[in-house]
């Protein structure tokens, strides 16, 4: 027998989060546990290692909600080639196997938490708009009716892999041409290059005067906003909300972004910032357990 809360776990690429929450809790987590997981751990050993760690918080939840990096198609996860074991596991199996009949909802992360900001953010009441996660890597989810695009393949919005010139390495030749021109641990990169020692992303926008860092700003922004604004031009959307963890640079990021955007949509969207930018997965997979119990709940279905 449940005992009436839900249960939501998000996988990330190196920490698991997880938290209850209460059909009522309008967004707000109950108690939540963090563990750290080594690139060393296998995939399968992380999960149940997790699904432990859940048994702590809750012995019988209501439903489950569960976020993760890649696209979860066929049974598998795919689309994950950074975190070894993690490409081709049968993440669904293993929840089946602990949670046998209490319903379990699974979705990209970037994905549930366009689905938070659907539910209790910036993206209720939208029919047509764009949630862009700029964070350690880049994805957009797509939002029409009202409701996440999933795709043909789970893949709709894995703007990663855009390319910029006819001929471009892509997918097949095992890039993400986007990327690793705009994503946080692209700028890191990069930055870590040209100035001979390690850096975050953040630490670049703090640095934005410095003439070596400026270019690598100026040239990651302008192409984000190209991006962004091609976006909005296929989709047509009324509002784009921006979330992740560079979101602690929307100063710098969003005028650029918004500048870009008024200059060549024919309708240009309203650019904001994400209610939630911190656990957004996490409270994703909260709208996924919460929308497995009662979906008419729920103003993005």
């Amino acid at each position: 027998m449940t005992d009436g809360r839900v249960l939501a776990i998000d996988f990330g690429g190196t920490k698991v989060a997880m938290a209850t929450a209460t059909a009522t809790s309008l967004g707000r987590l109950g108690t939540v546990l963090r563990l750290q997981t080594q690139p060393s751990a296998g995939a399968d050993q992380v999960v149940r290692r997790s699904l432990e760690a859940a048994r702590t918080l809750i012995a019988a939840p209501a439903s489950v909600g569960v976020s993760t990096f890649g696209v979860v198609r066929g049974g598998r996860v795919q689309l994950a080639p950074n975190v070894p074991g993690w490409d081709g596991m049968e993440l669904p199996r293993l929840l089946r196997e602990e949670f046998g009949t209490i319903p379990v909802a699974i979705d990209n992360d970037v994905k549930a938490a366009a689905r938070a900001e659907l539910r209790w953010g910036a993206l209720r009441g939208v029919d047509v708009g764009v949630y862009l996660n700029l964070g350690t890597g880049l994805a957009t989810a797509l939002v029409v009716g009202g409701t996440v695009v999933r795709g043909a393949h789970g893949a709709a919005g894995e703007i990663a892999y855009l390319i910029s010139s006819a001929g471009e390495s892509g997918f097949a030749d095992g890039r993400a041409p986007c990327e690793e021109l705009v994503s946080g641990a692209a700028l890191a990169a990069r930055g870590s290059a040209a100035l001979g020692r390690p850096v975050t992303a953040h630490d670049l926008f703090t640095m934005h005067d410095d003439p070596t860092v400026r270019p690598l700003l100026d040239d990651a922004t302008a192409t984000l906003a190209m991006v962004v604004a091609n976006v909005c031009i296929t989709l047509n959307p009324e509002r784009v909300v921006v979330g992740g963890g560079m979101m602690r640079a929307a100063h710098h990021i969003l005028p650029r972004i918004r500048a870009e955007v008024g200059r060549t949509v024919p309708f240009p969207p309203t650019i904001t910032t994400a209610r939630f930018i911190d656990d957004a997965p996490l409270l994703g997979a909260l709208a996924l357990a919460l929308d497995s119990i009662d979906p008419s709940e729920n103003p993005s279905c």
